[in-house]
């Protein structure tokens, strides 16, 4: 057997050391010594890691298209459980499944509605911080 380490994420099992941010990238380069002797020497540089500027617009528009996406689930979902409502109406037979997809449909639709509802408040909050970070002074008034 290799004794290689093997990396395995799982949802609660990570290693700390993974998730800390670098705060310099250092990087060896060999080059031709000419005194002679005919060696190589090593020089090491370190650059300091720039810190990331967010993108609030970029972050806003991903929280829009989210939003619509859960907006498009709920719509799907609604319709699906109107439609398992009809067929329960139109199939005495298989009344009982239908009235339960039609359940789970509506529970979906609810789902759906919950994160678009999610979503916009994500957008809304980053809009605010892209504010913020501008100067610009908002206040809350409850």
């Amino acid at each position: 057997m290799s004794e290689e380490k093997h990396h395995h994420h799982h949802l609660f099992h990570h290693h700390k050391d993974e998730d800390t941010p670098v705060d310099a990238v250092a990087y060896s380069e060999s080059t031709y010594v000419g005194d002679g002797a005919g060696g190589y020497g090593e020089s090491t540089t370190v650059v300091a890691a720039a810190e990331e500027i967010p993108d609030y617009e970029k972050e806003e528009k991903h929280h829009k298209h989210q939003e619509r996406l859960g907006e498009l689930g709920t719509i799907a979902a609604g319709a699906f459980a109107l439609h398992e409502k009809h067929k329960a109406k139109k199939d005495p037979e298989n009344a009982h499944r239908h009235k339960i997809e039609e359940e789970i449909a509506a529970v979906a639709a609810v789902g759906a509605g919950g994160y678009a509802f999610h979503e916009h408040h994500e957008k809304k909050e980053t809009r605010e911080e892209e504010e913020e970070s501008q100067g610009k002074k908002h206040h809350h008034h409850f």
